[in-house]
This record gives structure tokens, sequence and C-alpha cells, in this order.
């Protein structure tokens, strides 16, 4: 069985609906988080988040 991790938000750390496996990679991937209600653009690879400070918009 592969191993799973859920993704964290990078500005807040709270953890979202997204879950990746080992393997994933995640280039401009928009990603929301229900809790602060703000999206932005994330890059990931092996289990780790490469957030490089990318546009953040408030959702509506």
């Amino acid at each position: 069985m592969q191993k799973e991790e859920w993704v964290l938000r990078p500005v807040c750390g709270n953890k979202t609906r997204v879950k990746i496996r080992e393997g994933t990679v995640l280039i401009n991937f928009p990603l929301d988080c229900p809790k602060c209600r703000q999206e932005s653009l994330v890059d990931a690879q092996n289990f780790e988040n490469n957030n490089s400070e990318k546009k953040e918009q408030k959702i509506e």
C-alpha cells in the first residue's frame, strides 16, 4: 500500500481536503482552505510543499 499524506495549507497550516501519494507531483495546483477561505497556487513533490509565495485570492 502506498503512503498517503494530507496537503497542508502553506499560509495558515490547516489541513485541506486533498491527499497526495508517493510520486505525486503538483505544479501550480489551486489549493483552497475551507477555514480561512483563501486560495493559493502550490507546487508539491515527494510530500514537500514547495510554495513560492504565489498569488493568493479570497474565495467569495
